[in-house]
């Protein structure tokens, strides 16, 4: 078997691979391009969803901190509630064993402890609601920012392929 060489002065041939080279890193280019633009939008969905999980921790640990406070606020509640009990208890033994007159002391004293635990429990279920709403509101705020955001970048993802794939093709 021969090999045969094409003529050193053939320009056929010299010049189809020089076409078939220019096209080809052309379009490896493109390519790369392409590549290069899916990276960076990868990059930024991921630096989104990291965003997005941070937000949603704070959130969550809001609430745990609210739900925190709320148990605080009802075990004080509950020790108020016994001290109103314990009082009446003794109220009630101090009229039956002393008299009524000495009754009537310690129901004073009943009066006013009754009147204060009521303020005060007024006052933690307007704080605990106040608490309540502000939390939904932060919460309904951040998911609509999040949703924002996420819904913007994927515009902005897509447009930038689109307009990214039209040059290369249009090259």
């Amino acid at each position: 078997m021969k090999f045969k060489f094409p003529a050193k002065n053939s320009s056929s041939s010299s010049s189809s691979i020089k076409s078939s080279s220019s096209s080809g890193s052309s379009s490896g280019r493109s390519r790369c391009v392409v590549v290069v633009v899916v990276v960076v939008v990868v990059e930024v969905v991921v630096l989104v969803v990291v965003a997005v999980v941070v937000v949603v921790e704070v959130v969550v640990v809001l609430v745990v901190v609210e739900v925190v406070v709320v148990e605080v606020i009802v075990v004080v509640v509950e020790v108020v509630v016994v001290v109103v009990v314990v009082v009446v208890v003794v109220r009630v033994v101090v009229v039956v064993v002393v008299g009524v007159g000495v009754g009537v002391g310690v129901g004073v004293v009943v009066v006013v402890v009754v009147v204060v635990v009521v303020v005060v429990v007024v006052v933690v279920v307007v704080v605990v609601v106040v608490v309540v709403v502000v939390e939904v509101v932060v919460v309904v705020v951040v998911v609509v920012v999040v949703v924002v955001v996420v819904v913007v970048v994927v515009v902005v993802v897509v447009v930038v392929v689109v307009v990214v794939v039209k040059q290369v093709d249009g090259k």
